[in-house]
Parts: structure tokens; C-alpha cells; sequence
């Protein structure tokens, strides 16, 4: 262990792979909270925090072993990409040329294929109070175009607060979607369903999809139907009624709109979370033009989590801040698309709270 600037920072638990070592860091604050990482996938392994009463809980879902991490269905903590979430048919175009994808989600592409970027040990950089990942995406890598040099780096503050920075340039047109991919339980990670948690979502607009979770290209007001999350409102509470895709999706895993983005970069206040048992809240603001709502619908056969038991459905519930799946095409959605000489950066704030 060393201290690195204000917090303490220490490597352990290395499990040996085929090619590397692969390691988790973990990083404590002077409040005593504490998070950790890993290099496989630039992932979230933990993140450690007070409830009312000074109680400390780790509030992300992870695995017993480290090496679980890899080819994970429910991508626990991660970095998915090149492109987070689905992409039709597996199919987009630049430019007028056509590139085809892997399907590996039903009849789309997901998280940037079977391998992607959640599957991929990163190289690491202790920097004061986090890590900075790395990690270069050859030409072709998973059928996207251009190489990709990719940095993912995480801080954590006092006052309980996650910073995770975004940045990637490529020598070719591509297309680059981002986004964190963790799990919330604010019970504690091996509490049981949070469908009894409450949220609250700054957005009014949502994407309507089809039962394969694609959109249909139109936007919809959330008012008046299950997605309105405008007022806080158990996970739970609508989950079961029969609207449109909550029912052949098990819950909720739906794209809303984030309230005032223009793309210029501001950070604007996402979504909150809030467990009345414990008092623990998270607020979630980001660059992204949206969020992904995921109930964890589809937890059932995931390694053995942290304590040693199996995670359920609805165990814990991810809201993942990133631009809309599919958006290659749909030319009416905000631009995934990257040149040569552009820099995409986005971030995405965790502040954790009680009350």
C-alpha cells in the first residue's frame, strides 16, 4: 500500500491469464468509503459507502473471483464498447460504406460483440486518488473501422464521489459509444431485489423499441405511462404492468432522454436513487445525451457473487449514462460518429449520499 495524494491506493488479488496479469485496485478516501477496480474491462468491483448511521456497505453487484469478471453475461462494472449497447441487424454505414458486426443478441449486436472492450485486459496508470485505463482497438477489431486508442479514467473524491472520464481518438471514421455498466443495490450488493428502490429520472422524453430492444426512431413523453420516472417512484411499482416491451423484457431496459442536453459538453443532472431502509442515495449526473434504465432482468446464472451466493433478477438495477443504442442508424439521433483529429470525451459523476 501507498499513499497517492490524499488516498490510499493498494493492488492485489492478481489472477494469471493467457497472456497478462490482471489486478484490482482499490482506493479509499479520507472519509474511510473506498473503491475498487480492475483492469478487466476497466470495470467497477466495488464501491464501499456509509448508510445513515455511519454503517459501511459495498452498493455495487461483482463476483467472488476476479476472474469471473470475463465474459460475464451481465457485464458487472464494465466498459462495454466500442459501442455500448445494441446495434440492428449488427449493421451500420459511414460515409456510405457498409460494415457488418457480429450478432450476438438475438438478431442485433451488443456491447461491441462477444469480446468488446468489457472482455479486454486494460493497461493501468495510478494516478492521485484513481487509475487511469488504456487500451488500443486494432482496425477491424469486432468488424468497426479505424484504430482506437481509448482512456477511461476513474477518481475518487471525498464526500463519496466517482468521477469517470471518457476519451478516445482513431485514425479512421468510427463510431464510438461509452458508458459504465455497474449494478446498484443500495441495501448492500448481496441484499436481495431493489425493486423496492426509489428513483427519479430528469428526463421527460424516452425512445419507444421493439421487443428486441431497438428503437423505432421516434421519441415519446414518459407522462402518463410506466416510464415516467419524473417523481420518484419504486422500480418496482410498474414493472409489471403490460406496456409495450415490459413485458417481453422482464422490466425495465429502456433509453430516456436526459432534460436539456444540447451537446456542448455541460454535465447535467441525471437520475437519483434513493434505499429508504439504509438512507444511502446516489445521484448520477453526465455529458451523455441519455440514460439506459436496466432492472437487471436477466441476472439468474451469473458467478457466484461476492459472498459467495448466486445473484437473482432485479438484484440490482444499472443506469447507464451513453448515447442512444442504435444510434448509427437513425440519422435524426445525436452523431456517434468519430473522425480523424476529433477527441470524444464525456463523463460520468456517482455522488453517494445518505439521508
Amino acid at each position: 500500500m501507498r499513499l497517492v495524494g490524499s488516498m490510499v491506493i493498494s493492488k492485489f488479488a492478481s489472477y494469471l491469464t493467457v497472456t497478462k496479469m490482471c489486478k484490482e485496485y482499490r482506493i479509499f478516501n479520507n472519509d474511510g468509503a473506498s473503491v475498487s477496480l480492475t483492469d478487466i474491462g476497466a470495470g467497477i468491483v466495488s464501491v464501499i459507502v456509509p448508510d445513515r448511521d455511519g454503517n459501511m456497505a459495498d452498493v455495487v453487484l461483482g463476483y467472488r473471483n476476479l476472474r469471473d469478471y470475463f465474459y460475464d453475461g451481465p457485464c458487472a462494472g464494465k466498459t462495454p464498447g466500442r459501442f455500448a449497447n445494441r446495434i440492428a441487424l449488427g449493421r451500420f454505414s459511414i460515409d456510405g460504406r457498409v460494415y457488418d458486426l457480429e450478432c450476438n443478441n438475438g438478431p442485433n449486436a451488443l456491447h461491441g460483440g462477444p469480446c468488446g472492450f468489457h472482455n479486454r485486459i486494460w493497461d493501468a496508470e495510478e494516478i492521485p486518488g484513481g487509475v487511469i485505463f488504456r487500451y488500443t482497438s486494432a482496425d477491424g477489431e469486432e468488424g468497426y473501422p479505424g484504430r482506437l486508442d481509448v482512456e477511461v479514467g476513474y477518481v475518487w473524491q471525498d464526500g463519496n464521489v466517482l468521477t469517470i472520464d471518457y476519451k478516445a481518438v482513431t485514425d479512421a471514421p468510427t463510431i464510438v459509444n461509452l458508458t459504465n455498466h455497474a449494478y446498484f443495490n443500495l441495501s448492500g450488493h448481496s441484499s436481495g431485489s431493489c425493486l423496492d428502490h426509489l428513483l427519479r429520472l430528469d428526463c421527460g422524453m424516452r425512445l419507444p423499441s421493439d421487443d428486441t430492444d431497438i428503437p423505432l426512431g421516434i421519441v415519446a413523453p414518459v407522462i402518463g405511462t410506466p416510464m415516467d420516472f419524473t417523481v420518484f417512484k419504486s422500480l418496482g411499482r410498474d414493472i409489471g404492468r403490460g406496456f409495450e416491451n415490459l413485458s417481453t423484457g422482464r422490466g425495465y431496459n429502456h433509453f430516456f432522454l436526459i432534460d436539456g442536453w444540447v451537446g456542448d459538453g455541460s454535465l447535467r443532472h441525471a437520475a437519483t436513487l434513493k434505499d429508504m431502509k439504509s438512507g444511502r442515495c446516489l445521484d448520477v449526473l453526465t455529458t451523455q445525451s441519455g440514460l439506459m434504465l436496466y432492472t437487471g432482468n436477466w441476472l439468474d446464472g451469473s458467478p457466484l457473487n461476492k459472498d459467495g451466493r448466486p445473484y437473482r433478477d432485479y438484484d440490482g438495477v444499472a443506469l447507464e449514462c451513453q448515447a442512444a443504442p442504435d444510434s448509427p442508424n437513425h440519422p435524426g439521433f445525436p452523431s456517434v460518429i468519430l473522425r480523424p483529429g476529433e477527441v470524444y470525451r464525456h463523463r460520468i459523476v456517482y455522488r453517494f449520499s445518505a439521508e
